[in-house]
């Protein structure tokens, strides 16, 4: 039963830790103590890689520092986890440990490099900052060859970000004036782009038919051979490339697979409010199973809640909507042109995802986007 003060532990500040504990501070601050723990200094919105990948902005443009949170109740704590009690909630990191009323795990999903043969020796990547920023360099010295995007496993983050990078690659490449000696290719598990939304996965389509960029449907990455140059489809089949971009296989930290928390890979959760199988503890993002795409969106709306679920039973009157899951998502299309996708995973018989075709004003919605979440989330 949870008594009248209240120790809530996040672990995790990406979309989810940090919407959780805005929302639990906005309703709750003079109730509820947070402490929120990352192993990271600041916060960096995942499309923000691209930004850095093209050396268009800086690390430092694009953080959101977490010393800066200025939330009641909410105190930060730069720590590494390295074990969870789910049964006690009990966390203990590199530098201290906490008992916890409340245990909400929002640690993302890890990357396995090592995972794909051939990967981490001749590969890149742009999910990581680090990735994207070895990139930053890599770019500037193509000038002809064939560029493969892949992905490499299911489920992975972003659904749409391997066409984005191909459309973002292709006026880069414009720009420069070398596209025409480049061939940039995707490879997709699926049959079209976001199987969620198939006016989307047209637009997408459409726009690779015009800026003659080659799609191939239903296949992952199984290996890539450097001194070849070759990556190995799961058909068996090989496609020769001179500059690989890969999608990791993802993975739940390791410190919440030995926690006991996951199963076949990752935490489930109670549709309804994300609780897990073990009582006042909560998983929300890309470490659960929930039936939605991993994607720091879905982590916001699953926080949001998670904290709707604690405000009605810490004032003990109300009723909590159930999880939607449900959230805008914003795909590049190169030229500066943004698209929308507005989808509802749970609340109806199917999906639901109309697409808002690529513009100008919907690339200036996405920049209000994060601008208001760096507001609400770190505050004054």
């Amino acid at each position: 039963m949870i008594q009248n003060t209240v120790h809530v532990v996040v672990l995790g500040a990406g979309f989810g830790g940090l919407e959780l504990s805005a929302r639990l501070s906005a309703a709750l601050d003079d109730r509820i103590k947070i402490t929120l723990i990352d192993k990271n200094d600041a916060f960096i919105f995942g499309f923000s890689k691209f930004e850095l990948m093209f050396g268009r902005q800086g690390r430092e443009d694009v953080s959101s520092y977490y010393r800066t949170i200025a939330r009641p109740g909410v105190e930060f704590r730069q720590e590494l986890v390295t074990s969870i009690d789910p049964v006690l909630r009990r966390v203990v990191t590199d530098k201290s440990s906490y008992d916890a009323d409340v245990l909400v795990v929002a640690l993302g999903a890890d990357y396995d490099f090592g995972a794909t043969p051939g990967f981490a020796e001749g590969g890149h990547e742009f999910y990581s900052v680090a990735g994207a920023l070895r990139l930053r360099d890599v770019l500037p010295t193509v000038t002809s060859g064939s560029v493969l995007v892949a992905v490499l496993s299911e489920p992975f983050k972003c659904p749409p970000a391997p066409c984005e990078a191909a459309m973002l690659l292709d006026t880069y490449f414009s720009e420069r004036g070398v596209r025409g000696k480049i061939k940039i290719g995707v490879v997709s598990p699926w049959g079209i782009p976001i199987p969620a939304s198939g006016p989307a996965s047209t637009a997408i389509l459409d726009r690779f038919h015009e800026r003659n960029i080659t799609f191939v449907p239903n296949q992952v990455v199984t290996a890539i051979d450097p001194t070849a140059k070759t990556a190995r489809l799961r058909d068996g089949t090989t496609i020769l490339y001179d500059l690989f971009l890969g999608i990791p296989v993802h993975r739940v930290p390791a410190v919440v697979e030995a926690s006991g928390l996951a199963v076949e890979g990752w935490i489930p959760v109670d549709k309804a409010n994300l609780s897990t199988r073990f009582p006042n503890v909560y998983a929300v993002g890309d470490v659960t199973s929930a039936p939605v795409p991993k994607a720091g969106i879905f982590a916001e709306s699953a926080a949001r809640a998670v904290a709707e679920h604690l405000i009605v039973r810490l004032r003990n009157e109300g009723t909590a909507t159930p999880y939607d899951g449900a959230g805008s998502c914003y795909i590049e299309f190169g030229d500066h042109r943004v698209g929308r996708v507005d989808a509802d995973f749970l609340t109806g018989p199917s999906v639901v995802a109309p697409f808002t075709g690529p513009s100008l004003e919907t690339a200036a919605e996405k920049g209000e986007f994060a601008s208001s979440r760096r507001e609400r989330w770190f505050g004054g």
